[in-house]
């Protein structure tokens, strides 16, 4: 080892999903198959590009004065950065500073353990049970801060509203953030409860429903406190995150609430007939709320079905850790996408 790396901060980085630049049925990063709403192509083709000599807003107004009409809270009350995990990593930077750990679950989003990590906050994971559900009493315990998706990930289970009030209520001396990517396909938002509990933090993404993975816009949404705080952090980061042009599109995808809807709608129908063509299979999975399928199969190795998958153009995610070692995670694509995952199933099976 060189002298001066001793002094380098060393962590082991989040991996991302593949992002394969040749022609594939891609169903391993839960991006919407659909485009985003017309609004944003318009947006795109109208954009003044001379606005992108200058410096964009940092306050972002335009954007979190749309979230904020849409959601019917105040603009104080509204946070954007570059995706959620941008958001998320700045909560983790603001809001967990203490000696104590942080809590969140064993089997979840992989990217808390590193911002842990990176951050050097202690933390400690929460097994889920043998049905792959929160243990809600494992969250009472004395700690740093509390952190969990809803649905979570990679599961796709959705834990009803009154068993997250639950935690966020025995948990009012620490910052509780719930990290909801995919309640757009689920159920009740924790949105509902920002009012009533000032120490809870709600994370979102245009990156799912809003089919803007490659725009980058995540947000948060809780007390006026919370944000104030997530904005002096962030302008002693960097004060320019939100590009002119993640602005511009930003509010014209919010804009559009029947098109949101609508293609909400689609994908859940997909992924409600798609679980019934993977019984048929003989898989098992459990009961998806994202718009991911997270599917074992009884007979079959999940790594070599993943790089069977993966030798016929077809590109699902496989982690191969413990617990889970046999599950993949399949995003649920187009009526078409899924129709020709089923058609290799069926031939790689025999069936």
């Amino acid at each position: 080892m060189k002298a001066f790396e001793q002094n380098i901060r060393k962590v082991e980085p989040y991996v991302p999903g593949e992002q394969p630049r040749h022609k594939v049925i891609k169903l391993n990063t839960n991006e919407n198959p659909y485009p985003p709403a017309p609004g944003v192509t318009k947006a795109l083709r109208e954009m003044d590009t001379d606005r992108l000599r200058l410096y964009p807003d940092p306050a972002a107004d335009v954007l979190v004065g749309a979230l904020a009409d849409y959601y019917k809270v105040g603009k104080d009350q509204v946070f954007v950065g570059v995706g959620s995990d941008d958001v998320l990593a700045m909560c983790f930077l603001t809001f967990f500073n203490s000696d104590k750990p942080v809590l969140f679950p064993d089997i979840t989003y992989s990217f808390y353990k590193v911002w842990a990590e990176l951050y050097r906050i202690p933390y400690e994971c929460q097994k889920l049970d043998d049905d792959f559900r929160i243990v809600k009493e494992d969250y009472y315990k004395e700690n740093g801060g509390v952190i969990f998706p809803n649905p979570n990930a990679p599961t796709a289970l959705y834990e009803e509203l009154d068993a997250v009030e639950d935690i966020i209520a025995h948990n009012k001396d620490a910052v509780v953030i719930v990290d909801e990517a995919y309640i757009d396909f689920a159920g009740r938002s924790a949105l509902e409860l920002t009012d009533k509990y000032d120490n809870l933090l709600v994370v979102q993404t245009f990156s799912k429903a809003r089919s803007m993975a490659g725009m980058r816009i995540g947000y948060a949404i809780g007390s006026p406190l919370l944000i104030k705080y997530l904005n002096d952090a962030k302008y002693s980061f960097n004060s320019y995150t939100m590009n002119e042009t993640s602005l511009v599109c930003g509010v014209e995808a919010v804009k559009n609430r029947a098109y949101f809807e609508e293609g909400i709608r689609r994908i859940v129908e997909t992924r409600e007939w798609s679980k019934q063509e993977l019984a048929k299979l003989g898989f098992c999975f459990l009961d998806s709320s994202a718009n991911f399928i997270f599917a074992m199969h009884p007979e079959y190795d999940a790594k070599k079905l993943f790089e069977e998958l993966k030798a016929n153009g077809i590109y699902v995610r496989y982690w191969g850790t413990a617990r889970i070692e046999q599950y993949m995670r399949i995003s649920v694509g187009t009526r078409e996408e899924m129709e020709a995952l089923f058609a290799f199933f069926r031939q790689y099976m025999n069936r």
